[in-house]
């Protein structure tokens, strides 16, 4: 009996430190994220993340879904469930004028038949709506507008999003006066910081990027992998509280209040007012201050404070008699396209610059706008010489809308089609346009144009950790020449170090430590510092594991790149068009002089699945999708995301989806989990009630 009472006390011990720590990590993402006031580095909050992921990994019975571990969920969806909301998530109509919001306020005093009316003015948030559902304080679902009716249920991807809290305290619902059921509708956006890395990232692999903030955000939230939502920062605005579809506190603005009491994050730019004369000072103000805020907003929504008189106005067939969006006019101008120019980027694509006489749009004087890509010009039929409409938004770069033809800007008889030059205006370069893709690009990795960003894609932290080698040591750098390419930062000295602005001796030898200790970093490290475009961080270790070094990779075909794991005609041509210009091959060839690890392990792949093809589908029993992933790709075999003819066997779990009647329809093999351990040979062994692989005969 004392043994048994000891292992109790010690069971309460941890079960209490792991409560401890969820709290103590809870206190801390609200000050961050909610509050943008965090008290700790984020060395110290990823050291209380990391000790509450050691012990829930020690005892996985403790773990709880609102634990701040579960935020993202490693099993991608087949899709989303619909699910219909507590009460119509209705649009507001749209006002654009200053007499158009006086006729709506009109209205609101002649239906009240009030001589005054208070109203709350808020932010437009650009973004999307959501609606999240907390059963017992914790929350439920995340679910989209959808059509106002129903909507998505896109829970596992909002559990990434950190403003959005996983559990209330009980202490923060007495606070904010709310019982343990309740219902919170928001607006869920990107930043715009995040956005423009998210569209950097996605250029520099050879992807489309997004045309604005709001697209990436819906673009986002449906992805079915919740780990890519995590990687791309959304936030989230709450401002409406319900209660079985219903808001129970008398006021608008209190239910604001309630919300922050709650620890939701309540956009703080909101203001009551007591006529639509403050209201309209409002909206001027904003209108003036839009591009100082971090996020994109579009207007301002007006709002009747009281929540009687709100269901006194009621609705009309399609949005609250109680409420008004004012819409900022379209921030645009019209002017004369006078040339386009050819920019070169960091990862070598040629992107055509629109030559404006300036225009004054939305308080700042626009020069230049970008026209995208040559598929862009096409589309809009733009010539030099053409009058041209300008728009733009918050930090989004202007951009052309539209060719203008009419009475006041007349299409001019003399115009020049714009060619894409067929050398890169930089080096010179022959300039090469992958078939399929939209693009040109210069694919000498020493261009003088891609240098900057070349050398800061190869220092940071994920590539060849060169602490603090960043924005202001790089362009003091390649401005004095010192670094021309990848290659020159291992010739530098202490005293080209000493020789820039703000550096003294120890400053200067901490760097060279840092260069020094990047030649030992592995081969995958080099080939993803390489910035070969589409080679991402996972695509350079698949290469390094499979040919093991720089030397077989720099000669393999485009028909044997084809055969790494998750390599496809595109990345393949990609490779090889890196490797087959001289610049590129001399740049390796000096890494190498410079002692960089050019070899590593190359993986021995099994060979029982070698030629097959394998697709999963549903939740299976006993393996993470990744674990049977692994498992399969060991063994020789691949793993693809889609059903088709070349698919040898379909592995299908519970709730398996369209994927099973594809393969069905084509007559593709279906298997369960066992059958797949059988064709492995290998697999768990369940019957010691542990997470050992064995091997089947061993059973």
């Amino acid at each position: 009996m004392p043994v048994l009472d000891k292992d109790k006390d010690k069971d309460r011990d941890i079960k209490k430190r792991i409560d401890s720590l969820r709290e103590r990590i809870r206190h801390h993402e609200y000050l961050y994220f909610i509050l943008d006031q965090p008290e700790i580095s984020d060395l110290d909050f990823d050291k209380l993340m990391k000790q509450l992921k050691d012990l829930e990994a020690e005892h996985p019975e403790l773990i709880t879904p609102d634990s701040p571990t579960q935020r993202v969920g490693g099993k991608p969806r087949e899709g989303f469930v619909k699910v219909p909301h507590s009460s119509p998530m209705l649009s507001l109509d749209n006002t654009y004028n200053e007499e158009e919001l006086r006729a709506w306020d009109r209205r609101v005093h002649e239906l009240s038949g009030l001589s005054q009316v208070d109203y709350v003015c808020e932010l437009k948030l650009d973004g999307m709506s959501l609606a999240l559902i907390y059963e017992d304080a914790k929350l439920a679902r995340g679910i989209t507008r959808g059509d106002g009716t129903i909507g998505e249920d896109v829970t596992l991807n909002v559990r990434t999003v950190r403003s959005v809290p996983l559990s209330i305290s009980p202490d923060r619902l007495k606070k904010a006066g709310i019982s343990p059921d309740f219902e919170v509708r928001g607006e869920l956006l990107m930043p715009l910081a995040a956005f423009k890395k998210m569209n950097e990232e996605r250029e520099s692999k050879g992807l489309s990027t997004f045309a604005n903030p709001r697209n990436a955000t819906a673009g986002t939230v449906r992805q079915l992998e919740s780990r890519i939502t995590a990687e791309r920062r959304l936030d989230y605005f709450s401002y409406m509280l319900l209660k079985n579809g219903r808001t129970f506190c008398d006021r608008h603005s209190k239910t604001l209040d309630a919300l922050a009491a709650a620890g939701f994050k309540v956009n703080p730019h909101r203001k009551l007012v007591d006529s639509i004369d403050e209201a309209w000072d409002f909206i001027q103000q904003w209108e003036a201050k839009r591009d100082s805020l971090p996020y994109e907003i579009d207007g301002i929504v007006i709002k009747v404070d009281h929540t009687a008189l709100q269901e006194e106005l009621g609705f009309t067939g399609k949005a609250p008699r109680w409420a008004i969006a004012y819409k900022y006019a379209a921030r645009a101008g019209i002017t004369k396209l006078e040339d386009i120019r050819v920019q070169v980027g960091r990862t070598g694509k040629l992107t055509p610059v629109a030559m404006l006489a300036p225009v004054f749009i939305g308080g700042t004087t626009v020069r230049n706008a970008t026209l995208h890509n040559m598929d862009e010009i096409e589309r809009l039929g733009v010539k030099i010489g053409d009058w041209v409409q300008v728009e733009r938004g918050g930090d989004v770069i202007p951009k052309i809308a539209k060719v203008i033809d009419d009475k006041d800007h007349p299409r001019p008889p003399e115009l020049r089609e714009f060619v894409m030059p067929d050398k890169c205006p930089v080096c010179g370069t022959k300039v090469v346009r992958t078939e399929g893709e939209v693009d040109y690009r210069c694919v000498n990795a020493n261009c003088p144009a891609k240098l900057m960003g070349t050398i800061l894609h190869f220092a940071s932290r994920g590539v060849m950790n060169i602490d603090g080698m960043g924005d202001a040591l790089v362009t003091q750098l390649t401005e004095k020449g010192l670094v021309k390419n990848v290659a020159d930062i291992y010739s530098l000295s202490k005293k080209d170090l000493l020789g820039l602005e703000r550096f003294a001796e120890k400053s200067a030898q901490n760097i060279i430590d840092e260069i020094d200790n990047s030649r030992k970093l592995p081969l995958e490290r080099v080939i993803y510092g390489l910035g070969i475009r589409m080679v991402g961080e996972r695509t350079a270790q698949f290469l390094a594991e499979h040919f093991g070094s720089m030397d077989d990779l720099e000669k393999a075909s485009v028909e044997e790149l084809q055969n790494v794991n998750e390599v496809g005609p595109r990345i393949a041509e990609s490779i090889a068009e890196f490797f087959s210009n001289p610049a590129n091959r001399k740049l390796v060839e000096r890494l190498r002089e410079a002692g960089l690890t050019l070899t590593g392990q190359k993986k021995q792949r099994g060979t029982k699945l070698a030629g097959k093809t394998f697709v999963l589908t549903g939740t299976l029993a006993h393996f993470t999708r990744d674990e049977a992933k692994k498992l399969i790709e060991d063994a020789g075999g691949k793993v693809t995301g889609s059903v088709s003819k070349k698919t040898d066997y379909v592995v299908a779990g519970a709730d398996a989806g369209s994927k099973l009647d594809k393969a069905k329809e084509l007559g593709v093999a279906v298997i369960d989990e066992e059958e797949m351990e059988r064709l492995l040979g290998r697999g768990l062994n369940r019957h010691r009630g542990n997470r050992e692989w064995v091997e089947l005969s061993q059973r």
